[in-house]
């Protein structure tokens, strides 16, 4: 008796939890496990029972905590009905699609674009997956991160950053536009970089070259996706480096304002013709989101980004990936966003069950 009183009531309960969550779905429970939990009147069997699933408390606690961590979205998950309520698009379909939010062109919303304190900010970020900023060459061909031809709308110099020396540019901005190898450096998350073609095909190829040797050697070639709105450019990197991933960049097109079937089909067509993974449109685009996820090919990712700091992969199905994720991790986080999303609808529900009571 005195045995089976100081025979703690908490392994018991543990033990009933690990029964009733593993029974059928990790543990098979034989009559030896149940035998060892009924017979708690011997110092025998409670040696026996813990000496055999002792891993089972902490098991069932990691589980558990598991699960409740599974009811918080990652900072950087959103719902696609959230962005297109945020971005103003009125549309009557539900979806109950992920979607990953990336740093267009650093934390611009913070920080002047695509200079070094914008993508350091979003480095440091945990609302971004991943950072996107574009390049391009400098009069002596030095990789520069800037998306404009020209320096005029951000430092008033109407100089064309294509035609100025490196010294030049950062003595004219004062540094604040950064070199690529100063950008690589201090960056560890998923990168898209933007090839920023200025219409010299020799050029843009001389450029990816140079970007892609870089990111094999740094051993990074699995965290960059690059993008540009040249189909040459995106031709050029599948063709001659098939294991880049690479993503099509769009603007304004007919589909934008005119929802047929066929242009958003033709819009597919082109993707195809440069094998592109991704299709990356600017938001105004999404008042056409229902054909494009209706006639989205598998192993076609949707991109949406606009210019501020937005930019968010929609994941659709399991083959909508950030780039460098397996197909194991894809699902994974597809299961944590169902539960975290079935988790705050309950929550949601029950507050208003409790407003209507008050």
């Amino acid at each position: 008796m005195i045995v089976e009183k100081a025979f703690p009531i908490s392994h018991r309960l543990v033990s009933a939890i690990c029964r009733f969550v593993f029974r059928g779905i990790f543990l098979p429970v034989g009559t030896n496990f149940i035998q060892a939990i009924g017979a708690v009147g011997s110092v025998r069997c409670r040696n026996r029972f813990f000496r055999r699933d002792r891993f089972l408390p902490v098991f069932t606690i990691a589980f558990l905590t598991a699960i409740i961590a599974a009811c918080s979205m990652p900072p950087h998950t959103k719902s696609l009905d959230e962005i297109l309520e945020q971005e103003g698009t009125n549309n009557r379909t539900r979806y109950a699609y992920r979607c990953t939010l990336g740093a267009h062109r650093g934390a611009s919303a913070e920080h002047r674009e695509n200079t070094i304190a914008a993508l350091k900010a979003a480095e440091r970020d945990n609302k971004y997956a991943f950072i996107e900023f574009d390049v391009q060459y400098s009069k002596d061909k030095r990789i520069v991160v800037y998306h404009d031809k020209r320096m005029l709308r951000l430092f008033g110099d109407v100089r064309a950053i294509g035609n100025t020396t490196f010294a030049e540019i950062s003595e004219i901005t004062g540094g604040e536009i950064a070199s690529y190898d100063e950008v690589m450096g201090v960056l560890s998350k998923k990168i898209n970089i933007e090839i920023k073609s200025q219409g010299n095909n020799q050029e843009d190829e001389c450029l990816v070259d140079e970007i892609i040797a870089d990111i094999k050697t740094r051993q990074r070639d699995k965290d960059v996706l690059i993008s540009s709105i040249s189909s040459h450019v995106v031709t050029y990197i599948n063709r001659k480096y098939p294991d880049i991933p690479t993503g099509q960049v769009f603007w304004l097109l007919p589909s934008t304002y005119l929802h047929l079937d066929g242009l958003t089909k033709n819009l597919y067509e082109d993707i195809n013709a440069t094998e592109a993974d991704y299709l990356m449109l600017h938001v105004a685009n999404l008042r056409n989101i229902d054909d494009l996820l209706k006639f989205k090919p598998a192993g076609k990712t949707i991109v949406f980004w606009d210019f501020d700091d937005t930019i968010y992969i929609i994941h659709k199905d399991l083959s909508d990936r950030l780039w460098g994720n397996s197909g194991i991790r894809t699902f994974c986080q597809l299961v944590q966003y169902r539960l975290s999303s079935s988790f705050q609808g309950l929550i949601s529900k029950g507050n208003l069950a409790m407003g209507s009571m008050i």
